[in-house]
């Protein structure tokens, strides 16, 4: 299964991204209110320059405390970003995700960020796929 159809089968909120200057209080509240684990950074919505996570906030939130939710979300997020593109297979993404040890992956179309996919979206396509094959296995073996 590709990425393009992973991302198709996806419920549309868009890619949800905060602005590198904006306080780390208000990603929190971003990653509470739309209950997803992962905000990207990016001054218009399409180029990639971080991505944030819950974890990376709790991290710091041990570390220094309430005082970093003042702090630019350009302080804590993560700049090395792996990405992948629709033409990547699931199988590819589980394993950058897997070697990589994160749990969200931003999709580019050269460098503009199309959408984000997550290893909950990897895990309910392979689901699905393991599903198929099973039908398609019990119809051969039933000769149908």
């Amino acid at each position: 299964m590709l990425v393009q159809k992973i991302l198709a089968t996806k419920q549309d909120l868009g890619v949800i991204s905060i602005k590198p200057d904006a306080p780390v209080a208000d990603a929190a509240n971003i990653l509470s209110s739309k209950r997803i684990g992962t905000v990207v950074v990016s001054e218009d919505g399409e180029t990639l320059q971080g991505i944030l996570s819950e974890r990376d906030i709790v991290r710091e939130l041990g570390k220094r405390g309430a005082g970093c939710l003042t702090d630019p979300v350009s302080d804590l997020m993560t700049r090395k970003i792996v990405t992948c593109s629709q033409a990547d297979t699931a199988d590819r993404v589980l394993e950058m995700m897997t070697k990589g040890r994160f749990r969200h992956l931003p999709v580019m179309d050269d460098d503009k960020m199309i959408g984000l996919i997550s290893i909950g979206d990897m895990v309910k396509a392979r689901l699905s796929e393991l599903s198929m094959e099973k039908d398609a296995l019990q119809g051969m073996i039933m000769g149908h």
